[in-house]
């Protein structure tokens, strides 16, 4: 290893041991409290799955892609029937597919929407999906992604897109690519714990690397530290208690499942810091408030943890008022990963989007 690279390791070590630090000595305890949060019923996290689809993006990189496809009744298979609707979920940062876990759920469910298409697809450089090119993990090229999964998959017949975090910035780089696609293919729209701009890129950042507390430091480190990822992929090992706790102060707001902790937290430590660092510029850039008004055109949700640390529920609340007749769920007390935290409140207001679009009833 170069000098310059133990300097930096040394550097990210102290910073880790810093951040211990400032989430208490208490760090194991409260691991521990976390742990013993287990109801009777443990969710099987990661276990719903359908037949891999590779959708090939515009700049060739592969795309995971997962279709549950609707058990329509013998009269409904008639080659004269319409496309069914397709409800297709992106994926926020550093997670994966598997983050939709209550919403697949509940869409397979009898109780959810069994007439009802789904797509579940891995961003860029996440989960099974292909590694992007130098220079093309961006917001915009996310967007591209999305219509492609969109074309490939549902080429026909209406569809709904919902994003979460990352994803919801996706489904805002759509439209401002391809306005004329709202009120056309797209029917609905669902943003959730998201923004089209003004965000503080450490709050992204840190549930992955807890060692930062403020912009300054991440900005002027991010660069550097994503030439030696292997360093920083290291470290983030060793401090997996630092880490954990992190996420359960900083994804969640109320005191959930200790399962339910650890499940985010390994799709964030199973996510290269390369990928973290390649895809972290985009997010201080991002200015697409302007965009998000072609939204109007579809019934919109807007959904948010009032307790969101990550994506505030100002953003959420900004969104709403730049999308005319649009509505928002603040689901009090939960923070960033509410799809899981409040996943019967989250359900529950994407069934009622999917009745306001009325394209269940047109089939």
């Amino acid at each position: 290893m170069s000098v310059r690279g133990r300097v930096i390791g040394a550097v990210t070590v102290g910073a880790v041991g810093l951040a211990a630090a400032g989430a208490g000595v208490g760090v194991n305890r409260q691991r521990k409290r976390i742990a013993r949060r287990a109801p009777d019923d443990v969710p099987a996290f990661g276990s719903l799955h359908s037949a891999p689809i590779t959708v090939v993006a515009a700049d060739g990189t592969p795309l995971h892609v997962e279709v549950d496809e609707p058990e329509l009744p013998a009269k409904g298979r008639s080659r004269k029937a319409k496309p069914p609707l397709t409800v297709i979920f992106a994926h926020g940062y550093a997670l994966e597919l598997d983050c939709w876990h209550f919403q697949r759920e509940h869409f397979r469910s009898a109780r959810g929407r069994g007439q009802v298409r789904t797509v579940f697809y891995d961003q860029r450089s996440h989960g099974r999906s292909g590694r992007s090119p130098l220079g093309n993990a961006t917001i915009e090229q996310l967007g591209s992604d999305l219509l492609a999964v969109m074309d490939a998959v549902a080429p026909e017949g209406p569809v709904v897109v919902v994003g979460h975090s990352m994803g919801g910035m996706t489904v805002v780089a759509l439209a401002e690519q391809h306005p004329e696609l709202f009120g056309d293919r797209v029917v609905g729209t669902a943003l959730i714990s998201t923004t089209a701009g003004g965000l503080e890129p450490s709050r992204i950042l840190f549930p992955m690397v807890p060692a930062w507390g403020s912009a300054g430091p991440v900005g002027r480190t991010i660069s550097t530290l994503a030439r030696t990822h292997r360093i920083v992929d290291g470290v983030r090992k060793v401090g997996r208690d630092v880490a954990l706790v992190a996420t359960a102060n900083l994804a969640f707001g109320d005191d959930v499942p200790g399962s339910y902790v650890e499940f985010v937290d390994r799709m964030l430590s199973a996510t290269p810091f390369e990928v973290v660092a390649e895809f972290f510029p985009g997010f201080s850039s991002l200015d697409k408030f302007d965009a998000v008004e072609v939204l109007a055109k579809v019934p919109t949700v807007v959904i948010c943890g009032t307790e969101d640390k990550l994506t505030s529920i100002g953003h959420s609340r900004k969104l709403q008022a730049r999308i005319d007749g649009s509505t928002l769920l603040e689901c009090h007390g939960a923070g960033h990963m509410v799809i899981l935290e409040r996943h019967s409140e989250v359900n529950g207001e994407l069934d009622r989007l999917l009745a306001a679009t009325g394209a269940e009833d047109a089939r």
